[in-house]
């Protein structure tokens, strides 16, 4: 926990001196997203309200909002904690990225699009591909997918996804081996780019759909499989 907080004091400068609930649920909601806080975290009032310099009832304003957005959850008399994620969120989680992000790729009109930040998610996966750093892999990727979402130049989905890619990481903290999660989508995001990059939208929906698949099978098995085992040590 020492470690989250001294990260979220490195963001209390991004709060200024007009503090919200929304700029702390937004600084919070980007720590999740990045694998700061692991589901089942405990989130102390005093702690976090103190690395943020906030009053507690800002903080608290900010854990409902995020409550809301189904990323943590209150358990009476013991407090605010990271929410853990069951195989149907999982499933909703990627049902709602097939439906936004094929859409996009779909609505993007005549090229040439506007890829540079595209292409430097895919940077920031190889380079962490190449210091053996699988979270930051994993956090590239998210990257990817939020700058994929981003060509819409839409607010509103933008608004959407932040909340959808934030639960998202929740997931992939379930999965023992991120290397063999991550790594083969690198290599995806690549073709992606490349299709965007030489107009073919069908290809790259295509190619977009099928990752998308893939990857719900896989992060779904993780968790069946967690579950059944959860449920053998509990016999």
């Amino acid at each position: 926990m020492a470690e989250q907080l001294t990260g979220l004091a490195d963001d209390r400068a991004l709060l200024g001196r007009t503090s919200t609930a929304e700029r702390v649920s937004d600084i919070l909601r980007s720590r999740i997203a990045e694998g700061y806080f692991p589901p089942g975290t405990r989130l102390s009032e005093d702690s976090i309200g103190g690395a943020l310099g906030v009053s507690r009832n800002t903080l608290r304003e900010a854990f409902r909002l995020l409550t809301h957005e189904r990323l943590l959850v209150h358990e009476l008399n013991r407090g605010v904690f990271v929410r853990v994620l069951t195989v149907e969120d999982v499933e909703d989680i990627y049902r709602t990225r097939s439906l936004v992000e094929c859409a996009v790729v779909r609505g993007l009109g005549e090229p040439p699009y506007a890829l540079d930040e595209l292409a430097s998610a895919v940077t920031e996966g190889q380079v962490a591909a190449g210091e053996n750093d699988w979270k930051a892999l994993g956090t590239a990727n998210i990257h990817f997918h939020r700058e994929l979402v981003a060509l819409a130049g839409s607010e509103r989905t933008d608004e959407l996804m932040r909340s959808v890619f934030a639960e998202l990481r929740l997931a992939f903290h379930v999965v023992d081996d991120p290397r063999r999660l991550h790594e083969p989508y690198l290599a995806r995001n690549r073709q992606i780019l490349q299709a965007l990059q030489a107009g073919d939208r069908a290809g790259a929906e295509k190619l977009l759909e099928n990752y998308l698949a893939d990857s719900l099978e896989r992060v779904v098995e993780v968790y069946r499989r967690r579950v059944g085992e959860e449920g053998q040590g509990a016999g």
